[in-house]
């Protein structure tokens, strides 16, 4: 006898169905309208095909943008992935610390975004914040609001502050998934510490590390919040990456049209880069299955 399916459960996600077009699906069909046609307002639309597309391709303005996105992005990760499997080594694996220390390292990570740049904003003005104020008594000439270079040192300590401790979770759990057996069979082969490292623990860790560079690639690369806060994409366009440059071209000029094409380009950068981390993760977990 032939079983028939229910598919009355598809009822309890048409809520979410529901929430998502109209938070996601309709801003984003504007979004495109806005990218293919252009407006002198009175809601009249032109066709402009492709021009505004063609225009964003070579801008200058957002080439600059995205060399620096690109650079904030490779230094963040080259940083927070070596930086968070460091951690997460020197983690306690068992007892009270370990829940202490896994307890301490994600606190950043539950500060709001705005929260985080206001916190260093504070934190690193010469005149009360703690840190440029020691650095000013100690004879450093630091301001992050007038030279580029401290803006960006100052925006990557606070990144590398706020997001390392993700790296370190996710590779502590990666870590913890290690059967002791793998160790003991290290120990009677009188393996190195790096080797225990090569062969054991980087491999185990390869599925979450991805995940975790998938994740701090996204997030750097649409970082606008914190930057935002504490230098204004300043000293001139030192920090304007291409989420504050987008929005400075749609609130702030009100060129809707160059900036619907904009966000509809980095909209795909970030979709391709992601597709590509998802294939390369399903490769990987076939092969560990084999």
């Amino acid at each position: 006898m032939e079983k028939t399916q229910n598919n009355k459960a598809w009822f309890l996600v048409l809520p979410v169905l529901v929430l998502v077009a109209f938070s996601a699906v309709i801003p984003l069909m504007t979004v495109v309208n806005y990218a293919f046609n252009d407006t002198f307002g009175k809601n009249e639309f032109f066709w402009n095909g492709m021009g505004w597309f063609e225009e964003m391709v070579q801008s200058d303005r957002l080439h600059a943008a995205l060399g620096r996105q690109v650079l904030f992005t490779a230094i963040i990760l080259a940083i927070e992935v070596p930086l968070g499997i460091f951690v997460a080594l020197n983690m306690p694996k068992k007892g009270f610390w370990a829940s202490f220390v896994l307890v301490l390292m994600a606190l950043p990570l539950l500060v709001p975004f705005n929260v985080v740049g206001t916190i260093w904003q504070i934190f690193c003005r010469v005149d009360i914040g703690l840190l440029g104020h020691t650095l000013a008594a100690l004879g450093i000439d630091y301001n992050y609001t007038n030279n580029a270079t401290d803006a960006w040192a100052t925006i990557i300590v606070m990144d590398v502050w706020h997001w390392t401790s993700l790296v370190a979770l996710l590779s502590y759990a990666g870590l913890q998934s290690i059967p002791e057996a793998y160790y003991q069979a290290a120990r009677i082969d009188q393996a190195s510490r790096w080797s225990i490292f090569r062969y054991i623990e980087l491999p185990k860790m390869a599925g979450v590390l991805l995940i975790a560079v998938l994740l701090r690639f996204m997030d750097s690369f649409m970082i606008y919040t914190e930057p935002f806060v504490v230098t204004g994409g300043g000293p001139g366009n030192a920090t304007t990456f291409l989420s504050i440059d987008l929005v400075k071209m749609a609130i702030g000029q009100f060129d809707l049209g160059p900036a619907a094409a904009f966000s509809l380009m980095y909209f795909l950068v970030i979709l391709l880069v992601s597709w590509v981390f998802y294939t390369v993760m399903v490769t990987l977990d076939k092969q560990e299955t084999k």
